[in-house]
């Protein structure tokens, strides 16, 4: 990547400071600025404007409701609805999404596992979700292409769970956000200066020297929250891992769409195109890795995501690579869940930080949740407090099974 921008701001001091301009950040600045309660100034920070390398632009634009606990069903079902009724939120000129419904497929090899998957799916339906349990004899008679000798059971929701242009809403989020006044910097921020006390962030400071006053800073610099954190004292357990994706065509085509099926290997894939199938994965070790580390391992390909998903679909045992690439979770080891809302000493400092692959399908409540807390100081839609900064310090995570 060449040298970065650092483009001048248009003012001395914000109240309100958003590290990083990708997902999350946009849909933050968006739902700040939309809000008639909210009359303060905010910049977004992105040190790199063309999202070259964010997760934002390496997503594969997924949503679901197959969670194990509540509130992420509900994180999930909101951004299902703000996606499908983009003119209602954003006015009569924004887009009409769809969500293609093909749904998720987890399959169960053992009875353990399918255990999981008939809690989860008990939470799931007492939240509205359409979750189902299939028998693998009735998998097979739905999709007749997997092989199911090796299965207990199966999850499936097909109502608000699938593929959605994820890239078209961050568009959006973002130019709504400067149409209402949000200005957005290309520049980086390079530290933060806590007060005498160390309960608020006085200042940021960018990578062209300028030193701008802040009423609140919120930290959605992505694989990078953990570096932001540390300028304001704070340590967070996020770094990048390594997600590979492959768009692959078969030979034979498969009979009717396949869902976003994830083996019990982990391996996950989905239908692409009419005749184009998504593969993912990551390595068995799954290293925390260097920011800029997006190289390609083609012996993962070869050697364990081939064989995976010809096993389960034999179809796939010839197949075309018709792409592939490397993209970057900002996952968080601690409990592979979000990080959100302020921090319980530095007052007005908040994290939208470890979504491990989330955040594009909860960016519209991780939004909504963050500037209603910047606005108000409390949640009122959603409560997110259950995300929040006070199980980090503790250790404690806040346990979610469904994890990708």
């Amino acid at each position: 990547m060449g040298e970065l921008r650092q483009d001048a701001p248009q003012r001395a001091s914000y109240d309100v400071v958003i590290i990083g301009g990708a997902m999350l950040g946009s849909a933050t600045a968006w739902f700040l600025a939309d809000n008639p309660d909210f009359q303060g100034s905010v910049l977004v920070v992105e040190r790199d404007p063309s999202y070259a390398f964010a997760a934002t632009s390496h997503t594969n634009s997924c949503i679901r409701q197959q969670f194990s606990s509540a509130l992420n069903v509900r994180i999930s079902q909101f951004g299902a609805e703000f996606v499908q009724d983009l003119p209602r939120f954003m006015g009569a000129e924004a887009p009409k999404l769809k969500i293609q419904n093909f749904g998720y497929m987890y399959l169960a090899d053992n009875e353990s596992f399918a255990a999981s998957l008939r809690e989860a799916q008990a939470v799931q339906v007492a939240a509205g979700a359409g979750t189902r349990l299939l028998t693998p004899e009735e998998i097979k008679a739905a999709y007749p292409f997997y092989t199911v000798d090796d299965l207990v059971l199966g999850s499936i929701n097909t109502v608000d769970e699938g593929y959605f242009d994820g890239i078209t809403l961050f568009d959006w989020f973002r130019r709504q956000a400067r149409a209402k006044g949000v200005e957005y910097l290309a520049n980086e921020v390079v530290a933060l200066t806590r007060n005498a006390a160390g309960t608020r962030v006085e200042s940021v400071t960018l990578a062209s020297g300028q030193v701008l006053a802040c009423g609140q800073v919120v930290n959605a610099s992505g694989t990078r929250g953990a570096r932001t954190a540390a300028m304001a004292g704070i340590a967070i357990p996020i770094a990048p891992r390594k997600r590979f994706t492959w768009v692959i065509s078969a030979e034979q085509p498969l009979e009717r769409d396949l869902p976003l099926t994830i083996d019990p290997s982990g391996v996950h894939m989905r239908q692409d195109g009419r005749t184009t199938y998504m593969i993912g994965g990551h390595t068995d070790d799954d290293p925390e890795v260097a920011f800029d580390d997006f190289e390609m391992d083609h012996g993962i390909w070869q050697d364990h995501i081939w064989p995976t998903i010809a096993t389960r679909i034999p179809q796939f045992e010839a197949v075309k690579v018709q792409r592939e690439w490397v993209g970057h979770y900002d996952f968080n080891a601690l409990d592979q869940n979000a990080i959100v809302g302020p921090h319980s000493l530095v007052e007005n400092f908040l994290f939208l930080n470890g979504f491990s692959g989330h955040g594009l399908q909860q960016s519209p409540a991780m939004g909504r949740g963050t500037a209603e807390w910047l606005t108000y100081g409390a949640y009122r839609s959603l409560d997110l407090s259950p995300l929040g900064f006070d199980r980090i310090a503790q250790g404690r995570a806040y346990l979610e099974k469904a994890i990708i």
